[in-house]
């Protein structure tokens, strides 16, 4: 997929997911969350159940178990589902589109400001690989690698 049919699916999605807050449906949000999944899947990688489990996506705080939701419960479960999915979908909007991050199933080319190929089939120069990658980045500590320093490192 190119970096444009990304933002304009991610754009997509995300006015879905302020509409489905606005008028809550769980057969809506079903398949929303499906296709956001399988858009966030293609463009990112899949995330496995720690990850999922970290963001809390799809997890309301108050569970209903052992009977049926009422129609409040349903609109509320629904507007806190969407809410949450439409963070996700804005972060990764705001990587894409205004970050220049390159993603996995990028298409075509070098994004932004980047300094080499990032799909397979690219054509430019190579990134620097290793230690020369990191020249110019330091995190705290001073260790060039962007990773958090340990604690109390100045």
């Amino acid at each position: 997929m190119t970096r444009d049919e990304l933002i304009a699916r991610t754009r997509q999605l995300v006015d879905e997911g302020e509409r489905l807050q606005l008028l809550p449906s769980l057969a809506a949000l079903q398949a929303w969350l499906k296709r956001s999944d399988e858009l966030l899947s293609a463009a990112w990688g899949t995330m496995d159940r720690y990850h999922l489990a970290w963001l809390m996506v799809g997890k309301p705080k108050g569970i209903v178990r052992g009977r049926p939701m009422t129609a409040g419960e349903e609109a509320a479960y629904v507007r806190q589902v969407a809410g949450q999915k439409t963070a996700a979908l804005r972060m990764s909007l705001d990587a894409v589109e205004r970050q220049g991050m390159p993603f996995v199933g990028e298409e075509g080319g070098i994004a932004p400001g980047a300094t080499g190929p990032v799909a397979p089939g690219a054509t430019g120069p190579a990134r620097p690989e290793g230690p020369a990658r990191l020249e110019g980045t330091a995190r705290p500590g001073g260790a060039p690698d962007g990773r958090p320093g340990p604690e109390g490192t100045p």
